[in-house]
This record gives C-alpha cells, sequence and structure tokens, in this order.
C-alpha cells in the first residue's frame, strides 16, 4: 500500500510539469504525401496531406516539399515560405475559391515551384484565382501551369510599393479574365521569362507602376497579347505576339519591341504607339500596325 500510495504521489507531482511541455517546433522542411494524413508532424517518414496542413508546422522562410504525386488542396500562405513540387505531379483543384493567397509580410519571400494550379473550368463552378497576391515583398512561379478559373489566372494586387514578381517557365491559360493581371500600385519589377499565355482575356496586363520585362514568351490566342494601361512601361524582347484579337495595346502605357513577331493578329497588330527598335517581324496583321522606331517616330524598315 505504502509502494502504490508513493507512486500516486510521484504521478501527481509530474502532471503539472507534463501539462506545461512545449508543442513540437517547427521543422525548416515538411513533407507532403497523396496517401498523408494532416495528423501527422509532416516529416517525411510520416508526411501530411495537404499544404494547409503542412504551413502551420513549418517555420518561416521554410519549405514544403512534394514526397509523391497528389492534389494538395488550396493554401493561404501567411509567411516566408518556399511551396516544391517540382520532382512530381502537385496539383491544386479549387472551385469558388483561389488556388493560392499569397498574405504573408511586406519584406516576405514565397516561391511557388512546379505546380498545377486548376479551377473547375466550365464543368462546374471555377476557382475565382489561381494565385492572388495581396502583400509579400518578393514572389517567384517557376515551372508551373495555371489555368481554366473564372477570373485570373495570376492577380498581383499588392499596394506596399518596392515589390518584385518573377514568373519563369510557366504556362497559363484559359482563364476567363487576364491570364497575369499586374495591378499592383508599384513601384513593382516584373520579369516574365518563357511563360506561355494562351486563350485568356488579356495575356499579360499591366498597371500603374509596373515596371515589367517579358522574354522569351508567347501570347496567343488572347483577346489582347499584352497591355499597358497608364503608367506602365512593358518591354518584350525575343517574343511571340500572334493570333490574338489586338497583338499590342499600347494606347496609354508604355511598350517596347524588340526582335520580336508581331502576327496574324485578327483585330489590330498594334494599337497606340507602341516603340520599335527596328528589328521585329511584323506581318499578316488585321487593322493597325503602325509603330514607331526608337529616337526616329518614323515606321521601321521591313515591318508593315
Amino acid at each position: 500500500m505504502r509502494r502504490i500510495g508513493l507512486l500516486a504521489l510521484a504521478i501527481g507531482f509530474l502532471v503539472p510539469f507534463l501539462a506545461a511541455a512545449p508543442a513540437h517546433a517547427q521543422a525548416t522542411r515538411t513533407w507532403i504525401s497523396g496517401v498523408g494524413d494532416d495528423a501527422n508532424p509532416c516529416s517525411r517518414t510520416a508526411p501530411c496531406k495537404t499544404f494547409a496542413g503542412a504551413i502551420s508546422k513549418t517555420s518561416a522562410s521554410g519549405e514544403i516539399d512534394c514526397l509523391d504525386p497528389g492534389g494538395f488542396g488550396g493554401i493561404t500562405i501567411t509567411k516566408a515560405i518556399t511551396l516544391n513540387c517540382g520532382q512530381t505531379l502537385g496539383s491544386i483543384l479549387v472551385a469558388g475559391t483561389p488556388g493560392i493567397t499569397i498574405n504573408a509580410g511586406a519584406t516576405d519571400k514565397v516561391i511557388i515551384r512546379g505546380l498545377q494550379i486548376i479551377g473547375l473550368g466550365p464543368s462546374g463552378t471555377p476557382g475565382t484565382v489561381g494565385i492572388k497576391i495581396i502583400t509579400a515583398g518578393v514572389v517567384a512561379i517557376e515551372n508551373s501551369v495555371i489555368t481554366q478559373f473564372g477570373q485570373q489566372g495570376i492577380s498581383d494586387a499588392r499596394t506596399a510599393g518596392n515589390t518584385k514578381l518573377m514568373i519563369v517557365n510557366t504556362i497559363v491559360s484559359h482563364n476567363t479574365s487576364t491570364g497575369i493581371g499586374l495591378a499592383a500600385t508599384g513601384p513593382n519589377n516584373v520579369v516574365i521569362d518563357g511563360v506561355q499565355s494562351f486563350d485568356n482575356l488579356f495575356g499579360i496586363a499591366a498597371g500603374t507602376g509596373n515596371n515589367v520585362v517579358v522574354k522569351r514568351s508567347v501570347l496567343s490566342g488572347n483577346g489582347s497579347g499584352v497591355e499597358a494601361d497608364g503608367g506602365a512601361t512593358v518591354t518584350v524582347d525575343d517574343s511571340a505576339i500572334s493570333g490574338n484579337g489586338t497583338g499590342v495595346f499600347a494606347t496609354a502605357g508604355n511598350i517596347r519591341l524588340s526582335n520580336s513577331d508581331i502576327n496574324f493578329n485578327t483585330v489590330n497588330g498594334m494599337t497606340g504607339s507602341p516603340t520599335s527598335y527596328g528589328n521585329n517581324r511584323v506581318f499578316g496583321n488585321t487593322g493597325s500596325t503602325t509603330t514607331t522606331a526608337a529616337g526616329t517616330g518614323v515606321q521601321n524598315l521591313g515591318e508593315q
């Protein structure tokens, strides 16, 4: 009896300390799997099921990696993080909501790599926006597919200024509104490299304060290929703007074109006064294709 009493006393003494034990620390790298469980710690041997389940267990500036193929659900990002499915099939399929919402700190860096982000499209209620950027210092979108959303594929509407966006080797297609909508109030420096924007209302649309460089990209099958509103500057190099309604729409903003093809656009090849550096190939467009050569105010030789 005495032994039992001493044991009960010891347990009673330890209980307060056990209750006060700290929770598991967040990991710098976590894992998700198509056969995971969000009740797991998100380690490689016990992965979680969704991005939303893993982000709370991942430290700021950490990384969530896809261990094997799966659909990992929509996510709201509130801190610096990397989502990396570059080595396997990682998909986000949503209806009625954004695929990814970025509402992080004003200086945070967010990287999205190797994801297929899909709205349900015409057969069901579509997702609203593929990637919706509200707040972050730097956002990079790499090697991804963003398709079939009821609004924009990518929407950058940051207001803090001094922000950056990089979109590399990514397909943005079949979205009801703009493929890449740049409405950040700036200054916002944007790099678009190796991007295909297809079958959207606008391929790329840039608003006031956005300084955009487009390189090695294809803008095709859109209502307008590239548009710059007042206060926006878009530089297009080594790209194809073909098969849109209007290829280049520069009635208010500034668009500079070099070494690019502006071909077979069905409403206008170019509207407004984009600036050409004299080495573009402009052919087969309907309507206006007037451009001004840099510094000369005349149409370029070899362009029509």
